[in-house]
């Protein structure tokens, strides 16, 4: 027996829609999803995991890999299924392991055709390559959600705290952030074109969680994703179980944003991830190729890092940090 037999056997019929309701109560349930067909006319197959309860309750969603190169919620979604008790489960949970599957393949962020997938959703019926894929996950898979978390990691060059983005004015989105155990939660109303927004837009509170640094499996970030997604199920009475809390709060972050260089060279980031910084404290050094120091960078305003630069190379314009401002 092939590889492809093997996987092809383990309990995975292919199928075209995803319909919660087809599915029998107290079942575990694998699925290769034919979302769409390749330049050879092969399909291209999304794997799917869904427990479905012993009884009714609400739906969870938990998607991964949105961007090929984000790979850390890829454990957190294997793990959860290995973990969950289908005879006590209330409710369904659908996990997508790989949303971007040809990104994943080729060890990319962006779609085959160089278009950011987070940036396009709900996509289009009709449209082009990355718009049709993005609206087969949105219409095929993610409408039969009631709640969601995206999870996402720093990309390449970059690494990031453990943090959230939700709409912390929302107060089903505000909960669902705070059980995560987050370093830092930044309040970020649903935009346009994420996977988040589009489902906030379908009606579903959503939620996205950052895991760490991309290309890499990180165990402490994965456990820590694993316990919020847990401490969700439990608040929601979809298991039962106490709800484990942080020693520390996390930081709640009114907005954020990315300061860059203005000229190119050598970059020291100096501040660690999830540190706080004062207003007018050094955070980089830039150094021509010589060694010299040409720039020094401060902190416009007291905040936290929420991610940083880990590239030494960087251009005119190359990124230094995402700051964070605190309430």
């Amino acid at each position: 027996m092939d590889g492809a037999d093997f996987f092809l056997r383990q309990d995975a019929p292919v199928i075209r829609e995803l319909v919660i309701d087809d599915i029998p109560p107290g079942q575990m349930k694998r699925f290769l999803m034919h979302l769409v067909t390749d330049g050879m006319g092969l399909p291209v197959f999304l794997p799917i995991l869904v427990a479905k309860g012993v009884e009714d309750g609400p739906v969870l969603g938990l998607t991964a890999a949105v961007h090929g190169n984000e790979l850390n919620g890829i454990p957190v979604i294997q793990r959860l299924f290995r973990e969950i008790n289908i005879n006590e489960l209330r409710g369904s949970i659908v996990g997508v392991p790989v949303v971007n599957i040809p990104s994943l393949l080729r060890k990319r962020r962006r779609f085959i055709d160089g278009t950011d997938l987070n940036h396009i959703m709900p996509g289009k019926p009709n449209g082009n390559v990355s718009q049709v894929y993005a609206y087969r996950v949105m219409n095929w898979i993610v409408k039969e959600f009631n709640y969601l978390i995206d999870l996402h990691t720093a990309s390449f060059g970059r690494v990031n705290s453990y943090y959230i983005r939700a709409d912390m004015k929302d107060p089903v989105t505000q909960k669902m952030a705070l059980l995560q155990n987050a370093q830092i939660i930044v309040h970020n109303p649903p935009s346009d074109g994420t996977l988040r927004g589009a489902a906030d837009a379908l009606g579903i509170h959503a939620i996205t969680l950052e895991v760490g640094h991309p290309n890499t499996f990180q165990k402490g970030v994965i456990r820590s994703g694993l316990t919020g997604i847990h401490n969700l199920l439990h608040y929601l009475k979809m298991t039962e179980g106490p709800m484990e809390e942080t020693e520390k709060p996390p930081v709640i972050c009114n907005n954020s944003y990315w300061l860059y260089t203005d000229t190119g060279g050598i970059l020291t980031v100096q501040p660690s991830v999830a540190e706080l910084v004062k207003k007018d404290a050094p955070i980089a050094i830039l150094r021509n190729i010589f060694g010299d120091p040409i720039r020094e960078y401060k902190a416009p305003e007291d905040g936290v890092v929420i991610g940083k630069s880990v590239s030494p190379i960087n251009q005119t314009g190359g990124r230094i940090l995402h700051l964070g401002i605190p309430e």
